[in-house]
């Protein structure tokens, strides 16, 4: 056999003996280099594993995860969802809209998932239970809704995936996966409430004292966390800052916000949040570092060259194959986190994409709405053992409602897929390039 299909098989190995994703890059990186240029060329590992992460916009990732950290903490989930649980008020299926809405603005400030997942949980599990929602459900629901984060800007997928495919403009990305973002909650809310309605689960059992606060009250309080979203994408349309600085300045405003409009952030609580942070980041960040020995390996053995070609040589018609690799990286997700698919995928993707002159913007949407599913699908989905986690039940009990999200949320990514515009529209009305 020849190097690239050992490399291939030591990755695959090391997966299923359970090694973490991170070290399986490294290690079968390093097998490719031994058995097919030469052993003295493992001193290039140091190198590499520096390449990967000496690029400026990567800074952005650890500073997004800080503010989602710092909003979390602030107490912004609690007033979000008092503001929309006042708005909405009383009905069937409230609770559920509730916590759909809030898990989408929350992507809006924290850009990752499990973040998302984690705030709006520890504030909804316990009141949509009370108000007769399954927590099977309820969990479910809300896995599902936070994993429009990694839709809505800013993302930490989307600004790996501009720095995995060049000439990719981050700003276009951030645009382009606004509405698609959108499109997917609301593609989770229409089973949402069709369900609360067959079943009768109400939707009116006030939050801790959300019965004395009208929908202007519960605005006020709501405004310092709405506005976040707003100065983000504000600050990038207008030019005032870059997409990295977007981060410096929304870690800035999270922790002004904590520390003294809400008041529920102490100092010695931020810099709890920052050692937190830098652990989150170290993971993310070893990843990606040490993809970069894999990456190395793989070009310089033509593994992806020779992948891309196989992937291309099995039809020629561009839209089954679009549907066949959609369904590779679904599968994907369902095993792995969005960086690390990221990481191993791009590579053998970026010439299948070229080769069919797939619009790169689109296509990085249509790849994030496919692991934003995974991130709620068994076995591995790390939304899910979040919110199943806080809710205190097993994550086989979600099964049946992951399914039923599954399919609604597919169905907004094939709408994305048929209608490119859906993403495209708005990057091309603020002027970014997209082609």
């Amino acid at each position: 056999m020849s190097p690239d299909v050992w490399m291939i098989l030591a990755f695959a190995g090391l997966l299923i003996a359970g090694v973490s994703v991170a070290f399986s890059l490294a290690l079968s990186g390093a097998v490719g280099i031994v058995l097919g240029l030469s052993p003295d060329m493992l001193a290039t590992m140091g190198t590499n594993t520096y390449n990967s992460i000496a690029k400026y916009p990567l800074i952005a990732i650890p500073l997004f995860i800080l503010t989602g950290l710092i909003f979390e903490r602030s107490g912004v989930a609690l007033r979000l969802v008092r503001f929309a649980q006042a708005l909405i008020g009383p009905r069937h299926g409230g609770l559920a809209l509730v916590a759909v809405l809030v898990c989408m603005i929350m992507g809006g400030m924290s850009g990752s998932g499990p973040a998302d997942a984690a705030a709006v949980a520890m504030v909804m599990l316990p009141s949509m239970t009370k108000a007769g929602y399954p927590k099977p459900f309820s969990a479910t629901l809300i896995a599902a809704s936070a994993s429009t984060a990694i839709l809505i800007p800013p993302s930490v997928a989307l600004i790996l995936y501009s720095i995995v495919v060049p000439g990719v403009d981050l700003r276009a990305l951030f645009a382009a996966g606004l509405f698609p973002g959108i499109l997917a909650g609301l593609a989770l809310l229409v089973p949402a409430m069709l369900v609360s309605k067959r079943y009768g689960w109400e939707g009116g059992t006030p939050i801790e004292g959300a019965e004395r606060l009208s929908v202007r009250t519960t605005f006020k309080q709501a405004i310092p966390a709405l506005f976040a979203p707003v100065l983000i994408l504000g600050g990038l349309r207008s030019g005032l800052f870059t997409p990295t600085e977007a981060a410096v300045v929304a870690v800035a405003y999270g922790a002004i916000v904590g520390l003294f409009l809400t008041r529920e952030l102490s100092l010695r609580d931020l810099w709890e949040l920052l050692g937190e942070a830098a652990i989150i980041s170290g993971v993310v960040m070893l990843i990606i570092a040490l993809a970069g020995i894999f990456a190395w390996a793989g070009t310089m053995l033509g593994t992806f060259r020779h992948l891309a070609e196989w992937i291309i040589s099995l039809t020629d018609n561009g839209v089954l194959l679009l549907i066949l690799v959609m369904l590779a990286v679904l599968v994907a997700g369902m095993l792995l986190d969005a960086i690390s698919i990221y990481l191993i995928m791009m590579p053998i993707l970026i010439p299948v994409m070229q080769h069919f002159e797939w619009n790169p913007v689109w296509f990085g949407i249509l790849l994030a709405m496919n692991i934003a599913i995974g991130q709620f699908t068994p076995p591995v989905a790390v939304n899910l053992m979040v919110t199943t986690e806080v809710a205190k039940i097993r994550l086989e009990q979600t099964l049946g409602w992951a399914l039923l999200f599954v399919v609604a949320m597919g169905c907004a990514l094939a709408l994305v897929a048929i209608f490119p515009a859906i993403a495209l529209w708005l990057p091309r009305v603020l002027g970014y390039n997209v082609d």
